[in-house]
């Protein structure tokens, strides 16, 4: 009887870690709103990372977060490093800044896992408003595919750009 338990788990547990290996090798996530107000007001928000306090939803999770920002003040080249019980050490980069249309970020986590992706956030003009798209894109390791298997990053994570997102809103149409 132990041994045909046994057995099945084996198999069970084969087959999840198969399953996981078919996933893509590839994601992306991304949220839009519209803001009322011009494709300039929110870029200054979004391109100058000292701006992020007034409405990144990782900015207040930790209390103790330490903060080094270098490189420019804004735009390419510009760099913000973090570190934080509750948020790991990271570091992003913006690497291509397109004044009031676009803004893309070299974002590396190292703890509490190692991940390299890219931020990408779009601005269009729509008559008195902005629409704004926050997307993260990036390699699916296979670990990443596993835990995909039993948590919707998609969900998790999406909740907290459109977060950040409505605190963006709320401080540009002000």
């Amino acid at each position: 009887m132990v041994l045909k338990i046994a057995v099945v788990v084996v198999i069970l547990l084969v087959a999840v870690l198969a399953y996981a290996a078919t996933r893509p090798d590839r994601f992306r996530l991304e949220r839009t709103t519209s803001i009322k107000a011009s494709p300039d007001k929110v870029f200054a928000l979004i391109n100058d990372f000292h701006q992020w306090g007034v409405w990144s939803p990782w900015e207040k999770l930790d209390a103790d977060l330490k903060r080094d920002f270098s490189g420019t003040a804004a735009g390419v080249g510009a760099v913000y490093a973090w570190e934080g019980n509750k948020t790991g050490v990271g570091r992003m980069e913006i690497t291509e800044s397109s004044p009031a249309s676009l803004i893309k970020i070299k974002l590396d986590f190292f703890k509490p896992f190692e991940a390299h992706n890219t931020a990408e956030f779009s601005l269009r003009a729509q008559g008195d408003e902005t629409i704004v798209t926050w997307a993260m894109y990036g390699p699916s390791s296979y670990v990443s595919k596993l835990m995909g298997i039993v948590f919707d990053i998609d969900k998790m994570v999406g909740k907290e750009f459109e977060s950040g997102l409505a605190k963006m809103k709320s401080a540009t149409e002000q």
